[in-house]
């Protein structure tokens, strides 16, 4: 199943997408929550399994694939090689870091430029979205708990995070989160520790990774976040990116008003955000 949101910005609708068609939820089921913590709690994505409406053809906006997280949170150095290509250590756990929910863009929304801080870079990464509500989630049941998987661009603005000494700032500048363009249950994917993703800046391609190369599985993430903070239905958890980023390069590469950078994982879809001035 892929869950999508469609519509105006601020107006957006849950939908179904269906080999490039759209159902429109709102029209089979009145009463459907948008896509977030009380569609998830009241069971819709069970329900909406035998659904057999085709969909329509619709050329429309694509919003973010959920509605008000209540937390992002995202890993730093999960990938081996992008930890190598940084100089930075394997981390004994996973290293957490949070960005806001003012963050949170759509596929194909533009991406603001800040206007007081520089070296703006891309980072590709699967999220998992949670589907029900859990505190101390074991490994062995962590699964049960994620609603579908999408992708995330966890935009980061470089002189703010190194600056700082610390992510917070850098990584929550308005719009800093494109993510979609659907949220694809678990039974969509063929195998979660073999998946490709890939980022390109103005069509070069500058990220290749997999799923397979990650310090910490997603199971493990769930586990470890969830010891003392409850995960609620809705909430996004980023997994981290491969290596490829733009400020490890020699000489350092940095997007610019007016880049595009499209960021792509097997099965799910793709993301194409312009970086625009403020």
């Amino acid at each position: 199943m892929r869950l999508v949101r469609f519509g105006e910005k601020g107006k957006e609708k849950p939908g179904l997408e269906k080999y490039g068609r759209i159902v429109d939820l709102k029209k089979q089921f009145q009463d459907i929550p948008d896509i977030g913590r009380e569609f998830f709690e009241q069971g819709w994505v069970d329900k909406l399994r035998d659904c057999k409406d085709a969909g329509e053809t619709m050329d429309v906006r694509l919003g973010p694939p959920i509605t008000n997280p209540s937390k992002i949170i995202c890993l730093g150095k999960n990938y081996a090689e992008h930890a190598k290509e940084g100089g930075m250590s394997v981390p004994s756990a996973p290293l957490l870091f949070c960005k806001t929910p003012n963050t949170v863009n759509g596929p194909t929304d533009p991406v603001l430029m800040p206007a007081h801080s520089g070296q703006v870079d891309w980072e590709v990464e699967l999220a998992v979205v949670i589907g029900k509500k859990g505190k101390r989630i074991s490994r062995k049941n962590a699964l049960d708990h994620v609603a579908g998987l999408m992708i995330l661009n966890d935009v980061s603005g470089r002189e703010a995070q190194f600056g700082d000494k610390q992510w917070f700032r850098g990584k929550s500048f308005d719009t800093f989160a494109p993510m979609g363009p659907a949220l694809v249950t678990l039974d969509e994917v063929e195998d979660i520790n073999n998946i490709k993703l890939e980022a390109l800046v103005n069509g070069e391609v500058m990220q290749q990774g997999n799923t397979s190369d990650l310090i910490f599985d997603i199971p493990t993430i769930i586990e470890y976040i969830s010891q003392d903070i409850t995960l609620e239905a809705g909430d996004v958890i980023s997994t981290g990116t491969p290596s490829g980023v733009g400020i490890f390069r020699d000489p350092p590469i940095v997007l610019n008003a007016g880049d595009t950078v499209i960021c792509r994982i097997k099965g799910i879809g793709e993301l194409e955000n312009v970086f625009v001035a403020e």
